[in-house]
This record gives structure tokens, C-alpha cells and sequence, in this order.
């Protein structure tokens, strides 16, 4: 069975206070964008009984055996009984760079497995087991726009954006650890909640739609704020960084020149 996990971005990002439980309750809208991996796997035929995984493309960090997608394995097992799997993951959705694509790729194979094997699971207890893999796992079980609180597993649906926008997606090779994002960020309540803010038109987004992890990325990193500044010097109408980084977006409507120095950082340009 193949699957092709989705990445997202975020639009906004509050981080709202620090739990009992060392996590952080935050605000956002995760988007669903068209960069995607490809997902494969079958039923292993060798005979010791053992998965094999292998994963190509762009490189995750981790031994393949510490993939996400061997965890989402784990779980399902702990639960039914799933025959030892020879799996395939290509990468073209680079690790730590708040797009999502490890929790992505959990979560696609949960379903894939669910569906494979007839388990005939519904998406609420999928969300749940897929929570325990990650804070924003349960999004990618059904990826449409949501607002989404608590850790990033509270979610409930979003406006679409308006027909005829754009996006481009850039990724300057900079690895941003979440842990280190979250400890330099000093959480409050906005006065005004993030998903009454992004209702108004997206051209009036841009000193209102705040990620609260930018004025850390963007201190150890300037060459992430210049690629946000040079996607609005091209007419972006609402650029960001996405999650704790290091991906930056912008959101157009018309066709837009790239700088020549960032044109190397393209990774995707589609519709929303």
C-alpha cells in the first residue's frame, strides 16, 4: 500500500502557557499545504519476522529504526496483530522545520495500516493513539484547515483561504530544535484569540497573524528574518515562519520574482 503524507503550515503560532505535564497549551491554524512524502509499505516475506525499513530522499536526522513510522507501528501493535512490514519512506519534506512531516508520515501510516488490514478503527480512537506520538499527530488523521489549542490535538475546523492565493515554501537548510524554541519563548494570552483574527482577509494579516517562536529563530538566525522580509519586498501578501522553523512561507496572489538568492531555498509553489 502506498500513501502520500502531507506537510502543513502554520498560520500564526501563541504559545499560551506551560503545562503540569512539560508540554505548552498553545493557539494556531494548522493548513494543509501540497509538498508531500511518499509512503509504501508491504508484507514482509522473509522469515525471521522483523520489519525493514528504508527511507531515501531527503535525509530525517535519525536511524530508520527511530522514524516516526516505526513508532506508529509499535502502537498499532500493542493493539492488533500486524505481520512484520517491509516498509519505503521518501523524504521531500525536510525534517525539523515546522512543516510537520515526521508526525505526517506517523500519522498517514496509521490510516494506511488501519485501511491494509480491514482493522476498521474510525478517527477518533486514530487521533488519540496518534497523540501519543506526537502533539500535532492527530491533525495529519484528517489534514484540513483547523484551529487548533491544548498541545495542537484540540482541533476544530478553519476557513479555507479565499480561491486565487498561492504559496511558496522555502527551506534554508537550518535544523531548529522545538525543545530549544520553547525555552526561549515566554508564554502569554493574547488579547485577542488567534481564530478571530485570521477570519479578517489575509492582506491584513501581516502585523496581526503572529508565531511567537520568530523573535527567537530570528535572533540566532537573521538569515531566516531576510528571507521573510524578502518574500514581502517581492509582494508576498502574508509571509511567516512556519512552527519553531527553520521553513519560512509566503502567501501571494499574483505571480511574484524570487529573489536569485533565495531561489535555492524553493522547495514548493502551488495553490492553497
Amino acid at each position: 500500500m502506498i500513501t502520500f503524507p502531507a506537510a502543513k503550515i502554520n498560520i500564526g503560532l501563541r504559545v499560551i502557557s506551560r503545562r503540569h505535564d512539560g508540554f505548552h497549551d498553545i493557539e494556531t491554524v494548522f493548513y494543509p499545504v501540497g509538498l508531500r512524502d511518499a509512503l509504501e509499505f508491504v508484507v514482509h516475506t522473509c522469515s525471521t519476522g522483523e520489519d525493514e525499513m528504508v527511507v531515501t530522499g531527503l535525509g530525517t536526522g535519525s536511524a530508520p529504526g527511530e522514524n516516526l513510522v516505526i513508532t506508529a507501528l509499535k502502537k498499532m501493535r500493542e493493539s492488533y496483530n500486524i505481520p512484520a512490514l517491509k516498509i519505503h519512506l521518501h523524504k521531500k519534506i525536510p525534517a525539523a522545520a515546522g512543516l510537520g512531516g515526521g508526525s505526517s508520515d506517523a500519522a498517514f501510516f496509521l490510516k494506511a495500516v488501519n485501511k491494509c488490514f480491514s482493522l476498521g478503527i474510525d478517527n477518533e480512537t486514530l487521533r488519540r493513539t496518534a497523540l501519543e506520538i506526537g502533539s500535532d499527530c492527530p491533525f495529519f488523521v484528517d489534514p484540513v484547515p483547523s484551529y487548533a489549542t491544548g498541545r495542537g490535538e484540540i482541533l476544530r475546523p478553519a476557513a479555507s483561504l479565499p480561491p486565487g492565493f498561492r504559496i511558496i515554501l522555502a527551506y534554508p537548510g537550518i535544523r531548529i530544535s522545538t525543545r530549544d524554541a520553547y525555552n526561549n519563548c515566554i508564554p502569554a494570552k493574547p488579547s485577542i484569540s488567534l481564530e478571530e483574527i485570521v477570519k479578517q482577509h489575509p492582506s491584513q494579516w501581516k502585523n496581526l497573524v503572529i508565531n511567537d517562536f520568530e523573535q527567537y529563530v530570528f535572533r540566532i538566525h537573521p538569515e531566516i528574518r531576510e528571507l521573510k522580509e524578502a518574500f514581502y519586498r517581492a509582494g508576498a501578501v502574508y509571509s511567516s515562519l512556519s512552527g519553531s522553523g527553520s521553513a519560512v512561507y509566503a502567501i501571494f496572489r499574483d505571480s511574484i520574482e524570487i529573489p536569485g538568492h533565495i531561489k535555492p531555498w524553493i522547495i514548493y509553489e502551488g495553490d492553497l
